[in-house]
């Protein structure tokens, strides 16, 4: 199937991403010699600048690199931890029955900057101030705003009036930007600057951190002097299972990758490629629903609860929980299983280099504009995943002082008899595992190219039961993109799916792949039209 865009293919290396400028930093570091992880340091620092309210030094950011020599993947979990000050008790005394999904209180220790430093550390070839300087030269020349995010922006600039430092920062006459016009954002300068020359001490220990702190002084933040020194990424063992003769790899909890192994598992036992597509559809979506009902009983941080990950992921149980699903009906309301029987708005980017290593990243500051607040003179805006955590003490997901928060993002990667294969994401919260699930489908079963397999019509399932609270009682609804066959949504409704079209590229994910092709070495690259990115290669 030929998608909406060609595929990019070229013999050396690629960069794909959601911003063209970006695409480019990361191309130019290339060619000078850079590792795969250096043109992403590179991307990721620019998509903060070029995509502000996706991404940034204020956000978290997930990694899975291939090791050319080693012949072997890594993974590095750079998400941050609750301040030591948010406890369920602060909560409680102040009445909220959730976290504020906005503001101050929803602030946990930004980890992007340390991930930038903990990978660059194993695999950069290149000083990380070259890395950071295009990205400081267009903060301080300025850069023209592309289509999407400018939509994006537009739809953000009431929220960015309600903080002085958002306001200050990324508007411009007290409007959003407009298409096409040129922005800077000096302060975001001066921190990369701060960073380039002082290394992650400068954002942790430094002049940067004594801004956060400030601020949250200022505006009833809870991250102390303390929180951001005791910070450190972990690398963690990407997890994988086999899907049509290849292995799916993601990173464990605490975040939700596993939701993308769990439905693959359970679709695994159908042949999907020749099914009309209701039956598909109706497959995906109930698979998505079993294994979501286990993510918001199960997903957490590991360091404070026993995950059961292995039997999660374990086709024992995926053959189990395929028993639940009904062919001729929807379901309304899913059960948890219990693994334990048998043992127990983000940026996405990848880039592969010419010695074939490989980086599949994906950063966040969660919602957009993350928390809504800017300290003063650093440029860029804290995320919110602290409202993420589960109130409940009774629950995996709990707030406690020094935990990561249940997280979205998710990087992802394929190998074929242990060889890179391809390297890929999809951006969008809840949206992530779903859409990981359609690409793979569409790429292995239905035989879609890298690019066209992004570019297909997508599904998204709404109202599962969440690791925050909250439970699917009424099956929650459908949400389909236009275009889709009549006769499908049709068949959906007949079957009990509650079914809403919604327009193309709204709320269904941004796709970014790499794939190598297996018998010329060739890189294959794709990128969604539901974005204004591009991939680029030489």
């Amino acid at each position: 199937m030929q998608g909406r865009r060609s595929e990019t293919i070229a013999p050396r290396g690629m960069v794909a991403t959601s911003q063209p400028l970006a695409a480019q930093v990361g191309l130019d570091i290339l060619k000078r010699g850079g590792h795969a992880v250096d043109a992403a340091i590179a991307v990721n620092a620019m998509l903060g600048l070029v995509e502000p309210m996706s991404c940034g030094p204020g956000g978290d950011l997930f990694a899975i690199v291939w090791d050319a020599k080693a012949e072997r993947l890594y993974g590095l979990n750079g998400s941050g931890r609750a301040p030591r000050r948010m406890t369920r008790e602060l909560f409680a005394a102040r009445g909220p029955q959730r976290i504020p999904y906005r503001g101050p209180l929803s602030w946990t220790v930004p980890g992007c900057v340390d991930g930038w430093f903990a990978l660059h550390g194993r695999f950069g070839r290149l000083p990380i101030e070259d890395l950071l300087a295009p990205t400081i030269d267009y903060a301080n020349s300025g850069f023209p705003v592309s289509p999407v995010i400018g939509r994006m922006w537009a739809e953000a600039e009431e929220r960015l009036r309600t903080d002085p430092g958002a306001a200050a920062t990324f508007l411009v006459d007290g409007r959003a930007p407009r298409i096409g016009e040129v922005v800077r954002n000096p302060d975001l300068a001066g921190t990369l600057r701060a960073i380039a020359d002082g290394g992650r001490d400068a954002f942790y220990r430094g002049p940067i951190a004594d801004r956060i702190v400030s601020c949250a002084e200022a505006v009833g933040g809870l991250i102390a002097v303390e929180d951001l020194a005791a910070h450190a990424s972990t690398w963690d063992d990407p997890i994988s299972i086999r899907y049509r003769g290849v292995d799916v790899w993601e990173l464990p909890p605490n975040g939700q990758g596993i939701a993308v192994l769990q439905m693959l598992g359970i679709l695994e036992g159908f042949d999907l490629a020749g099914m009309d597509p209701t039956e598909r559809l109706h497959l995906e979506i109930e698979a998505k629903k079993l294994a979501f009902e286990d993510r918001a009983r199960y997903y957490a941080d590991p360091a404070f609860v026993d995950v059961p990950v292995d039997g999660l992921i374990s086709l024992r149980y995926a053959a189990r929980r395929r028993k639940h699903i009904s062919s001729s009906m929807a379901a309304t309301r899913v059960q948890p299983g219990d693994p334990r029987l048998e043992a127990g708005d983000t940026v996405y980017l990848t880039v592969i280099d010419e010695d074939r290593g490989a980086a599949s990243l994906i950063q966040s500051i969660y919602d957009d504009f993350g928390s809504g607040v800017v300290p003063p003179g650093t440029g860029f805006a804290l995320q919110n995943r602290g409202s993420l955590f589960h109130l409940d003490p009774q629950h995996p997901n709990r707030l406690e002082p020094g935990k990561r928060p249940f997280h979205t993002i998710v990087p992802a990667f394929v190998t074929r008899d242990g060889r890179p294969l391809l390297s890929f994401g999809v951006m969008g919260g809840d949206m992530q595992p779903q859409g990981h699930v359609q690409v793979l489908v569409n790429h292995l079963d239905l035989e879609m190219d890298v690019q066209a397999a992004g570019d297909a019509l997508r599904w998204r399932h709404v109202g599962s039961s969440s690791p925050t609270g909250g439970r699917m009682t009424d099956g929650g609804r459908v949400l389909l993109e236009s275009g889709f066959p009549q006769a499908t949504i049709d068949g959906l409704c007949a079957l009990g799916h509650r079914v809403e079209t919604r327009p193309y590229g709204r709320g269904f994910g941004g796709y970014q792949g790499i794939r190598i092709d297996e018998e010329t070495g060739m890189l294959h690259g794709g990128t969604e039209s539901r974005k204004d990115g591009c991939a680029l290669g030489y």
